[in-house]
């Protein structure tokens, strides 16, 4: 009386393939799996040096001085 058996998971698992199909169901599960991937990615990424992020930085800091020191050039 307490837990499920294998034929009620079973009952379920047809109910939710009556209702959302199985089309549904696969995107889904690609869905999912995509965001798995990228979670595992983005945990991967974070053990690599911050040498690259830091030369992207840089880069882009001397092109807003740039930019900046053009307009303070002008009256």
């Amino acid at each position: 009386m307490g837990g499920f058996s294998i034929w009620h998971w079973i009952i379920v698992l047809v109910v939710v393939l009556l209702i959302f199909g199985t089309k549904r169901l696969r995107n889904v599960g690609q869905d999912l799996g995509e965001a798995v991937k990228g979670f595992k990615k983005g945990m991967q990424d974070e053990d690599k040096p911050v040498e690259r992020l830091d030369d992207q930085s840089q880069s882009r800091n001397s092109e807003s001085s740039t930019s900046k020191d053009r307009d303070n050039s002008q009256p």
